[in-house]
């Protein structure tokens, strides 16, 4: 016995399979286009542009933050940052993350501490919290 389909598209179907097969052509034509060069270009960025510049962040908005609520602060330990952890606002484990942070939710991470999250501008960053 057959699987009866009721749609108000009886093409439904048949066009989002013609789609995804053209994506996935076009997705074979690019893996072609990526060599050694751009993967170690790619690879250049991610450690020396944002890794640096998110160690950075971190440590700005951390001090920043503290000022604010007349407290001291610290950066994590590695173990510490191996649950997540960015650093410490007085007693209270914090986590910092960029605005695209929250776009990401297949990445399936789980952070129980309190988050802060900023955006970076072209002036400056804006940073919310609520600690």
């Amino acid at each position: 016995m057959g699987a009866m389909v009721f749609s108000r598209r009886p093409d439904a179907i048949a066009a989002a399979t013609e789609r995804i097969n053209a994506m996935i052509h076009n997705l074979r034509e690019a893996i072609l286009l990526v060599d050694e060069g751009m993967i170690e270009n790619w690879v250049k960025d991610l450690v020396f542009n944002k890794t640096y510049s998110g160690l950075l962040f971190q440590e700005a908005i951390l001090k920043a933050v503290a000022g604010l609520l007349h407290v001291d602060y610290r950066l994590a330990t590695p173990e510490e940052e191996a649950s997540g952890i960015d650093g410490f606002i007085g007693l209270i484990a914090v986590s910092i993350k960029p605005t695209t942070y929250s776009l990401k939710k297949s990445l399936g991470e789980s952070i129980a501490v309190a988050m802060i999250v900023y955006d970076k501008k072209p002036d400056g960053i804006v940073v919310d919290f609520d600690l």
